[in-house]
């Protein structure tokens, strides 16, 4: 897959779209909004909240990091042949900055070997967050084993998971693995084809270059005036193009929504309109997906621009591209980095796209995870990956405000995905969906990911609303602890606030759940205390969930 192209230089346009209700649809990567919080104003201590940077501050931000990359090398202490490439960059009201690194050595990536380097307006080092504290070195970079071998045992991989037309794109790159143990040569290999529900599969496997021993592997795709079908009448940022218009949002980087027509390759085809009224608020009107999905693209960068002061899903400003009707009876939705997109299917029959504002806000923050921690796809990072997705999902449904799809803390109630009424997943009570886990135990990493999200999931509604029963925007919640503890929530702005802080600042790509616990607690602390009311909540809310 590819992204399509940018802004068209033409006029904005905005149209007012008509709706109709919910309809059933099922999906594994869904995500859901949220309702009011508990408590209290969000506003943290202006010194640790992260300023807003305009494309040209950022860039420039950056450049300085990658002038220095040298000498940041030594003040850490690295090895002569280790190597940082610049990643992002987050800057404090007090002028401190978080710069996060990639690492090489000898010219091959480290993986696991990102790090994030905490630095004082003066330029002096604070600290620094590492993925591994292991010494990256290895004897030889001289591999034993055939990158054929490696390619052939991870196609092997793919096939045993059923997953259709399986081959190597490109030849397996030889890299450093360091995301577990002692640093090993290895090889990746990133094995296409499709998976057997329809998702595009992206297996990243990983092979020790001397063993030729699977050392890890995981999924690359994470599964995501006119009508819109679930949100009522929407405001649309659209674009003038010749006589007609565009799905185009010039106001929000060019974000593009492009029809996929039912294919399951291409980039998509934009749609357009003569008079700038888009869709019925029936799935039978191809328009109305589209409208759905970029209405639910435009509240997602509004709430992280105006809410947490990221311009974007990569921070620079860029749209990312929205793609409806993928396949055919596609009942799910992804977000892939190789196209920097959102693409959903329709759902059983076709008739029910999965582009309510939960799925679209879900997808989006998987590029937002992906351009910051990098959390990998799997085990406890895996986890809160989705839990990621999952919280800002629940944030930007709440934060849109919308009479037609009113926050809460469940997830996926909007699209019916059991045909029953009930929600894919439960914030309160994650274990109610049947799959779901409510707390930590040692057992974490081996669950599905959407599973073991719910440690996370059940971690936010109890350090936004705390435990025991309660209504909230007529819905009922009943939220229990691991040890039968009471917990009072803080709020759940101020605790979206500190899981973004916690993400883009000390959050890397093996954080586990216990990494996790210390990540927020750090943020807490940076934002509203040591001793605050704040960073207590955070502790407790952990403990409600047995992470200790």
């Amino acid at each position: 897959m590819s992204n399509t192209s940018g802004i068209p230089r033409s006029t904005r346009t905005r149209r007012t779209m008509a709706a109709s209700g919910a309809v059933a649809a099922a999906a594994a990567l869904l995500a859901t909004g949220l309702t009011t919080g508990s408590a209290g104003a969000a506003d943290a201590p202006s010194s640790a909240t992260a300023v807003k940077l305009s494309a040209s501050q950022r860039a420039e931000l950056l450049r300085d990091a990658n002038s220095s990359t040298v000498k940041t090398a030594s003040t850490l202490g690295l090895g002569a042949q280790e190597k940082l490439v610049v990643k992002d960059v987050v800057k404090d009201a007090d002028g401190t900055t978080h710069t996060r690194y990639e690492r090489t050595y000898a010219g091959l990536p480290v993986l696991g070997g990102d790090l994030i380097v905490h630095e004082a307006k003066s330029g002096k080092v604070k600290s620094v967050t590492k993925a591994t504290k292991a010494t990256i070195k290895v004897a030889s970079t001289k591999a034993k084993l055939a990158p054929s071998a490696a390619e052939k045992a991870a196609v092997k991989a793919a096939q045993a998971d059923d997953a259709k037309l399986a081959k190597a794109e490109k030849a397996p790159r030889k890299v450093i693995w360091a995301a577990s143990g002692t640093p090993v040569l290895a090889y990746e290999a990133i094995i296409g084809g499709v998976q057997k529900d329809g998702t595009p599969n992206e297996l990243h496997r990983i092979t020790d270059a001397a063993t030729g021993k699977k050392l890890f592997e995981y999924q690359g795709i994470e599964n995501g005036t006119g009508a819109s079908q679930y949100s009522g009448e929407v405001e649309l940022g659209t674009s003038k193009e010749g006589s007609g218009y565009a799905l185009t949002d010039a106001d929000r980087g060019g974000h593009q929504t492009l029809d996929l027509k039912n294919s399951e390759s291409g980039e998509g085809q934009a749609f357009s309109d003569d008079d700038d009224k888009w869709g019925t608020g029936q799935a039978d009107d191809p328009q109305t997906a589209a409208v759905d999905a970029h209405y639910g693209a435009a509240l997602t960068w509004d709430y992280y621009k105006s809410v947490l002061g990221r311009d974007g899903i990569k921070g620079d400003g860029q749209g990312a591209t929205s793609r409806v009707h993928y396949g055919q009876n596609y009942s799910n939705a992804f977000w892939d980095d190789s196209c920097f997109c959102m693409t959903y299917g329709d759902g059983e029959g076709n008739t029910h796209p999965l582009t309510s504002i939960d799925v679209a806000a879900h997808e989006m923050t998987h590029g937002v995870t992906s351009a910051t921690a990098n959390l990998t796809y799997s085990g406890e990072s895996g986890g809160l990956n989705e839990a990621t997705s999952d919280i800002f999902a629940t944030a930007v449904e709440f934060n849109a405000k919308n009479s037609e799809d009113v926050g809460d803390y469940l997830i996926g109630e909007e699209i019916d995905i059991n045909g029953d009424g009930t929600p894919l997943r439960y914030m309160d009570k994650p274990s109610k969906d049947g799959r779901s886990l409510d707390n930590w135990d040692d057992n974490a990493g081996d669950a599905d990911v959407h599973h073991s999200s719910g440690i996370a999931n059940h971690w936010f509604y109890l350090a936004s609303e705390g435990s025991g029963s309660k209504e909230i925007n007529g819905v009922t919640y009943d939220s229990p602890t691991a040890d039968g503890s009471k917990v009072e929530g803080i709020g759940r702005e101020k605790v979206e606030k500190i899981w973004f802080k916690a993400l883009t600042t000390y959050m890397t790509s093996n954080t586990d759940y216990a990494a996790a616990r210390e990540a927020t607690l750090k943020a807490a602390t940076d934002l509203y205390g040591a001793d605050s009311a704040e960073a207590k909540g955070v502790d407790a809310a952990w403990a409600g969930v047995n992470v200790k």
